[in-house]
Parts: C-alpha cells; structure tokens; sequence
C-alpha cells in the first residue's frame, strides 16, 4: 500500500464525518423548518387583530348611533331607514363598504323577548345577502333594538387558518345595543 492511496483511503472514511460536522448553510436549514409556522403564526395574528379592531369600531358606531335613537332626534327629525344607514356609513366609512352593511332596528315589548342574537343568513344564486332587514326606531318609551352585520372577508391561512363563519369564506361580524327609548 503506498502513502498516496492510504491517504485517499483515510480522506473517504472523513467525508462522512466532515459533512455533518461542517455548519454551512445550517441557518437556511434551520429558517427553512420554522418559516410556514412562524408566517402561519404572523398571518393568524394579523387577520385575527383585523376582525378584532373591525368588530370594536363597529361596537362603537352603534353606541353612538343607538343614542340618536335613544334620544329621539331620528324621531324627531323623521329619518328614513336609507338616512340612519347613511348617518352609520359615515362612521365606518374608513374600514368598511356602506353598501355591505345589514342595519335592523326593532322595537319589542320588553327586554326579555328582545332579539339580540346573531342572524342565520340567506343567499341568493350570486351570494348576496336576501334577508329582509327591519327599520322601526318605535316611540317614546318603547324598547329598540339595533343591529348592525357586516360580512368581513377573511382568507384561509398558511396551515389550514382561518376565521370565516359563513358558508360565503367570510366572517360575520355584529354590534348591537338594546336599550329603551326616553320619554318625552
């Protein structure tokens, strides 16, 4: 056996051995197993935080536009059912479409009987939205209830993620304020 072809045969067995111990690229690797997670996690935290501040700012809009009614001034001023919807847009305008919003406003007898519970959507052949909402802001002392659907499109995230609770990929999203009407 000569020096050259024992070196040639020691260099073969350290192949191995230097391949697994050599650290190129291993941050590739590396970023490459944790990246659909880490982007699924980003992605999720995102939309979720959207659907959040949507819901909150439209909380806030119904507060502020029950009072009209709360107050008597959509009495008073004999608003129609498309004026209240506008008077609501004006305040949604930045996040949301006016036209996508589904505005109910009922009166009840009392607190008890009152509906404040998520409606069950029905859709024509195009998608859209055939429920018949109501618009009855009642009289002094009467209970209203007001409220206000939005369907907000979600998306399905990286891993199977996502929020949407219709059958349509969106996500219904609902304010509401029962409240009863000041006398005169």
């Amino acid at each position: 056996m000569t020096a050259a072809s024992a070196t040639a045969r020691n260099c073969h067995r350290r192949r191995p051995r230097r391949f697994w111990a050599d650290r190129n690229g291993a941050t590739a690797v590396e970023f490459g197993l944790v990246a659909a997670p880490f982007l699924a996690l980003l992605v999720g935290i995102i939309q979720t935080f959207l659907v959040f501040f949507a819901n909150q700012l439209l909380e806030t809009v119904v507060a502020q536009s029950s009072r009209l009614i709360l107050t008597g001034q959509v009495q008073n001023a004999n608003m129609t059912q498309t004026q209240f919807a506008q008077q609501v847009c004006d305040q949604v305008r930045i996040l949301f479409t006016c036209s996508n919003l589904m505005i109910d406003v009922e009166t009840y007898t009392a607190f008890s009987s009152a509906n404040t519970a998520m409606p069950t959507l029905s859709f024509n052949a195009q998608g859209q939205v055939t429920n018949t909402w109501q618009y009855n802001p009642g009289g002094p002392g009467q209970i209203v209830v007001v409220r206000v659907m939005y369907q907000w499109p979600v998306f399905l995230g990286p891993l199977g993620f996502t929020l949407s609770n219709l059958s349509n990929g969106n996500r219904l999203i609902m304010a509401s304020a029962a409240f009863q009407n000041e006398p005169l």
